[in-house]
């Protein structure tokens, strides 16, 4: 095995075979005409958050393509940037999941104001991928966290119960939805 520079992340392809890669070896291209106007500077300092946020805040070894451009799409497009990823691998057919506890802790001390909103759009992006499950984990820490709880309480119970009836009628109203799985554990 061979020794890495723990400032790499393993991006994992379509073949199955990981490549590892530090933040100065992703190299960046936009197809798209009409998005030509991203500075190259905005596009740098995206790509190097986006790989920051996977490698320290979510604490992964490895991320697939597909994932690493998703959540660059996301982030120039909370910039003003209306991009949308083309990637070449695939997720159709494959399970998207988000961790709800790093969504709640996203929001700061907002709590449940705009989490709500939050996990919709997030929703929404998974689904825009055409996945055939989409996974919400971490349910009880969230619960907690929006609770403001150290312990599982009866008001954890009660804001549990409307994450997942949210979600499920969130998922009814989208019309991407009726080819994919709701999981929230």
């Amino acid at each position: 095995m061979i020794a890495t520079q723990s400032d790499c992340l393993f991006f994992k392809l379509a073949n199955g075979e990981s490549v590892p890669c530090s933040v100065d070896m992703i190299s960046v291209e936009i197809t798209n005409p009409s998005v030509s106007q991203v500075d190259p500077e905005t596009l740098r300092h995206a790509t190097a958050s986006v790989f920051h946020y996977f490698k320290n805040e979510l604490e992964r070894q490895a991320v697939t393509v597909g994932e690493f451009a998703g959540a660059l799409e996301k982030a120039l497009r909370q910039l003003g940037y209306a991009i949308h990823a083309g990637v070449v691998e695939s997720h159709w057919g494959g399970v998207l999941e988000t961790d709800l506890v790093t969504l709640a802790r996203s929001g700061g001390n907002s709590l449940e104001l705009f989490f709500f909103p939050r996990l919709r759009c997030e929703l929404r992006e998974q689904l825009r991928q055409s996945p055939r499950v989409v996974r919400f984990s971490g349910l009880r820490g969230c619960a907690k966290q929006l609770a403001g709880a150290r312990r599982w309480s009866g008001r954890c119970e009660k804001i549990r119960e409307q994450i997942i009836e949210y979600l499920r009628g969130c998922l009814t109203a989208e019309p991407e939805s009726n080819r994919c799985s709701l999981v929230v554990k």
